[in-house]
Formats: C-alpha cells, structure tokens, sequence
C-alpha cells in the first residue's frame, strides 16, 4: 500500500512524471488516460500535467525532448480518452444507481457523484466537454450522464469532441512550450503545470472544509 501511495504522490512531482512518461512510453500515457477518464479509481491521476508534459517531452527542441511523434501521440491519446468515457458511461448505465447510493468509501466520497451530478444538470450534455478540463469531475461526469439515461448517441457526439479537445489543445500547448526557450527549463515547466492542475482540488477540498464548518455551526 506504501508503494501505491508514494507512486501516485510521484506523479505531481516534475522527477515522477518525466521519470514515468521516459520509462512507460506511450503505453504508460495511454493507460493513465484511460484509467482518469474510464474508472472511478482513477480520480486522482494527473491527466492535464500528464498531456502537457508529453507535449513537451514530443518537441525536439525541449531539454531531452523529441520521444514522441506528436500525431502517433495525440491520435492514441485521443482514442484512450474517448474509450474511457465510453466505458465509464456504460458503468454508469448498468451499476450506477447502486454505486451512487452507497456511502463513502476510503477514497470515492458521494460528493464526488454529489458534484458531478449538479454540473450536469446545470450544463446539460455540454457538460461531458467542459468536464474534460476539470479534474475530477471529467471522472465523474460521464458515470453521472449513464446514471441519467443521458440518449447515447448525444453522450458519444459530446464524447468524442471534448476527448479531442482536451487531448490536442493540451498536448499542442506542450509542445508549443517546448519550442520555446523554456524548453530548456523543462524541470520548471512542469512544477508549473502541476501546480496550477492542483488549483482545482485544492479549491474543491476548501470547499468541503467550509462546508462541514457551515453545518457544525449550524
């Protein structure tokens, strides 16, 4: 369990994910995007920092870049985040109403499906798309659109074009850095990155705390 954890604490450090992405290649990249965006598990992965580094990582111009042909990358990207919504939407469907009337579990707390399911009422099918630039809730929100019977081939219109969004304009924007000069500041970069994919846990985490604040002095 210690290696686990100190695995995933890995994957929000510069060291880790460059350590992952040369070690893992393609696959490994393909893997985590999938498992982010096709099982509730996978919450917690580091998708944003993860499509920026390998963007970076596929420019030939960044401190030990040029690893990636940027098209074999985005297109199999593309196709890993697709399928895991696709998955996700299918859990959904079949087991949702079960696992969303379950209680919190060590890791996957009903606020999750709690959150995810007030965004898509508000947003509609748009939200699988918005979702997508969201940590944890581009995890939750395709489960929550099975949950509600959202017509499938709605879902899959939305599925594809946000999946496609996300990836190209996240993985383009790495390679664009890379061209620049702070390619050859690649360590700083991706601090950089990884600090601003944690604004929106950390604001999601504040938001609880205030919360249980508000119902203890109530």
């Amino acid at each position: 369990m210690d290696s686990i954890v100190e695995f995933l604490r890995s994957l929000y450090t510069t060291e880790g994910l460059i350590s992952l992405i040369r070690t893992g290649g393609l696959l490994a990249l393909v893997a985590i995007v999938f498992a982010e965006t096709g099982l509730l598990i996978g919450f917690f992965l580091p998708g944003d920092s993860l499509l920026v580094t390998a963007g970076i990582l596929s420019s030939p111009h960044a401190v030990g870049g040029g690893i990636f042909d940027p098209v074999v990358l985005i297109v199999c990207l593309c196709l890993a985040a697709i399928a895991g919504d696709q998955l996700n939407f299918a859990l959904g469907r079949k087991a949702g109403h079960v696992v969303f009337s379950r209680p919190d579990g060590r890791f996957i707390k009903r606020r999750h499906f709690e959150e995810a399911h007030a965004f898509y009422l508000a947003r509609g099918g748009s939200a699988i798309v918005i979702a997508r630039f969201i940590p944890i809730l581009r995890t939750f929100v395709p489960f929550v659109a099975g949950v509600a019977e959202m017509p499938y081939r709605r879902f899959v219109g939305f599925n594809v074009l946000g999946g496609m969004l996300w990836v190209v304009s996240l993985v383009l924007l790495g390679r664009l850095v890379g061209a620049t000069p702070l390619g050859a500041q690649l360590h700083r970069v991706i601090l950089v990155v990884v600090a601003i994919s944690l604004i929106p846990l950390v604001v999601s985490a504040y938001k609880v705390w205030r919360k249980k604040r508000e119902e203890i002095a109530g």
